[in-house]
């Protein structure tokens, strides 16, 4: 089950900019071509667009994604490049793929470079040449999780990425990475933009946490909720085989509890869901603890999924950061199953607890057949942007229909679930955990 961003803000700029007019007929001859003035409405509740419009406020549309039937770019004096940052996700070598089979074969490019190590490829400093991307090179990629082209966190000197794209004649950049990633994508932008460069750059939003605004469903999100299925079912075995057993699996989400919340209901066997949206407290008779108690008295055993960034309030604070520069977290999996194995030897209650952490195992599988499909759509809709000259966008999937979004829109705010949301309500309904877990507090 997925969810879109609310749609609250007054004024939403969702125009695309392009690098010039196209005048290159495109040699995408079998495609029914998309103007530019198609586009995809953003909101569809009924309510929600009346409310806009008494509010005397416009509709919300974006830009369709597709072939254009003129191209900004030559592909004979084109030469692209794509890079991926941040974290591992399932599907990045399919994007890739993609990217570098559409650019080929559709519109004849014959230069495409992968960048290595994310943005430190960028930066001469970190000597790492470029890697030529063929059909060749790229053909089984997609059967293999992780990416190619490696990966790295952190920034880089604006100003010398885009010398170095300058220098290697790079016309198209294509950034594959999440929240940080595209801020960077969006730098690079900018200051392509300030040096009145014709460089486009298109991002394709990777975020196994599914949690990129105007992005409904980000790619290798669906791979990671069904990896996850299976270690939830080891831990119901392993809770259900013991008198008051108690499986605690720990899944991905530092802001959004998006895996654990559609996970949970994919197995219909998790008992309480912990995210990073709803607080929860330990302590106290509405507590965390004296639930799960009452639960083992009622039914002898009980699953746990926690999202790694809930119950941050919990854990010893930290003014550590990584290389992206967020927050180092607590390992909030690792203290509830201390805590509960305190609370239940001091009530002399027999208990057993398993704590599962499969995060790096889900994030480093290939994609499934569904993310695959998802990921072809997305390189080729990258490809036909690129090539169109619409730069500083990114590929989003909305309302069932590709589309553009600027990125400095789509990095404005996180996506999170929402705790009065249709999904969270339906976690509740299947879980039958109480809606608040604190003593005497609202959300």
């Amino acid at each position: 089950m997925l969810q879109q961003t609310v749609i609250t803000d007054a004024l939403i700029d969702t125009e695309i900019d392009v690098i010039g007019p196209c005048t290159v007929p495109s040699t995408v001859h079998y495609q029914r071509f998309v103007a530019d003035e198609q586009r995809v409405m953003c909101e569809v509740d009924v309510e929600a667009l009346k409310a806009r419009e008494d509010a005397g406020l416009p509709r919300v549309s974006f830009e369709r994604a597709g072939p254009r039937g003129k191209t900004y770019f030559d592909p004979a004096n084109t030469k692209a490049a794509i890079v991926t940052c941040g974290g591992l996700c399932p599907g990045v070598n399919d994007v890739i793929r993609s990217i570098v089979h559409e650019l080929y074969y559709m519109y004849g490019v014959r230069r495409i470079q992968g960048v290595r190590n994310g943005f430190a490829g960028l930066n001469p400093i970190n000597r790492l040449p470029m890697m030529d991307l063929t059909p060749d090179v790229v053909r089984d990629i997609h059967q293999d999780g992780g990416t190619i082209l490696g990966s790295s966190r952190g920034p880089q000197p604006v100003e010398t990425m885009v010398d170095t794209l300058v220098r290697e004649d790079i016309r198209i950049l294509f950034v594959i990475g999440g929240d940080g990633t595209l801020r960077g994508a969006q730098a690079i932008y900018e200051e392509i933009r300030k040096r009145r460069l014709r460089i486009g750059v298109v991002g394709v939003p990777k975020t196994i946490d599914n949690d990129i605004s105007f992005v409904s469903r980000s790619f290798g999100f669906d791979t990671a909720v069904g990896s996850a299925v299976e270690s939830l079912r080891c831990a119901h075995v392993e809770a259900s085989g013991h008198q008051n057993g108690v499986g605690i699996v720990k899944l991905m989400g530092r802001h959004s509890g998006f895996i654990a919340s559609n996970a949970a209901l994919a197995t219909g066997d998790v008992n309480f869901v912990l995210i990073p949206e709803v607080p929860f407290e330990l302590e106290g008779e509405s507590g965390l603890l004296a639930t799960l108690e009452k639960r083992l008295k009622e039914r002898k055993h009980a699953v746990i999924v926690v999202a790694e960034g809930a119950g941050q309030d919990l854990c010893a604070a930290t003014d550590r950061v990584d290389a992206s520069g967020n927050t180092k977290l607590g390992d909030i999996g690792l203290l509830l199953k201390q805590r509960i194995a305190l609370h239940f030897a001091a009530a002399d209650i027999p208990f057993t607890v398993k704590y599962i952490d499969p995060s790096y195992i889900i994030r480093s599988v290939p994609a499934n057949p569904n993310d695959c499909i998802f990921c072809l759509f997305l390189g080729q809709h990258a490809a036909h942007a690129g090539m169109a000259g619409k730069t500083g966008c990114l590929i989003s999937n909305w309302n069932n229909k590709f589309v553009h979004i600027p990125i400095e829109l789509a990095t404005k705010k996180r996506k999170q679930v929402d705790p009065h949301g249709t999904l969270w309500l339906s976690v509740l309904e299947s879980t039958g955990q109480p809606e608040l877990m604190t003593n005497g507090h609202g959300i």
